[in-house]
């Protein structure tokens, strides 16, 4: 294959050749992108207006819904216009665009799900010490780490991406997704990049070591909680938070399975699905379920009935 040494478009996979399957996946689509939008941006809002919810633990989780906000704008947008006027064409500086804030918000989520670890571990483990150590300045050192280090992350990837040479330029993939692109290349530097991703994921595998340490200790000093109220209350200001963890986690290892192994398309595309949409979209109501202060935020952003209320306290 010649080299396409300046490429102005890529062409990206699509769902379907077929009509009715395009607008199929048009409007599901459409309907996942409106709820995980509408969830993120009520969790933002009912915590902002509420000042009982002005907290270290709730301002980590109004980055977290601001992060899914963004990641998952990313690509459902372009793959619905796709569908829609049935063109899988994309600029090469969106295909730029597509990889650099895919990896920022990637990054910069699973960072911020360390430091919300952390937050637990101090609330849990160290009360009498939270307010001294969980300090606002603190919360903002913190948050501008999270987001610092998902920028040079993706700085870093996208320009070592986008400085090798594509012998093609169809990706096999319904947005610019980093392995597929790699496999594009027709030059030695892709194996710089390779070099880069195996840094990421011990960086990442880092993270998860820590969340997992974490957790341990905070399980052992519930356990020593004599009262079962205290053990519930406790808990349940974890269990959102693991619950969100294990599902970016169960993500991360479908996407890995389905970069290093030849899946078929529809494959591929279902497991992309599953770890770039998914998770952004299901966050705001593993929270909202499982934490009775967002609960009661929410009713009085929403001003919901008696009825609406016990099917919330239900949930």
């Amino acid at each position: 294959m010649s080299n396409l040494t300046s490429l102005s478009t890529f062409l990206l996979l699509g769902f379907s050749e077929a009509r009715e399957s395009q607008l199929l996946h048009f409007f599901v689509f459409l309907a996942i992108y409106l709820m995980a939008m509408t969830g993120n941006i009520l969790i933002v809002i009912a915590i902002v207006l509420d000042q009982k919810l002005h907290t270290p633990m709730y301002f980590f989780l109004i980055n977290l819904a601001m992060l899914d906000v963004g990641s998952v704008s990313v690509m459902v947008p372009k793959s619905m216009a796709i569908s829609l006027t049935n063109n899988r064409s994309i600029s090469y500086f969106g295909c730029v665009a597509q990889v650099f804030f895919n990896l920022f918000f990637l990054t910069s989520d699973f960072t911020l799900l360390t430091v919300m670890a952390h937050d637990r571990y101090v609330a849990i483990c160290n009360p009498l010490q939270y307010e001294r150590i969980m300090h606002k300045g603190a919360c903002l050192q913190m948050v501008a780490i999270v987001w610092t280090t998902g920028l040079l992350y993706a700085i870093v990837h996208t320009s070592s991406t986008f400085a090798n040479t594509f012998c093609s330029n169809t990706v096999n993939q319904f947005f610019c997704e980093l392995p597929k692109l790699l496999k594009l290349s027709c030059s030695d530097f892709y194996l710089v990049e390779a070099g880069l991703i195996v840094v990421g994921g011990s960086l990442g595998l880092g993270c998860l070591i820590y969340i997992v340490i974490t957790y341990m200790q905070i399980f052992a000093i519930v356990l020593r909680i004599p009262s079962v109220h205290g053990k519930k209350k406790a808990l349940s200001t974890c269990l959102p938070h693991l619950t969100v963890v294990s599902l970016l986690m169960f993500s991360a290892i479908v996407a890995y399975a389905s970069s290093s192994t030849n899946y078929s398309s529809g494959l591929d595309i279902a497991f992309a699905v599953i770890y770039t949409i998914i998770p952004p979209t299901l966050n705001p109501f593993i929270y909202s379920m499982r934490n009775k202060d967002i609960k009661i935020a929410l009713w009085k952003l929403l001003d919901v009935g008696p009825s609406s209320k016990t099917i919330f306290r239900l949930l």
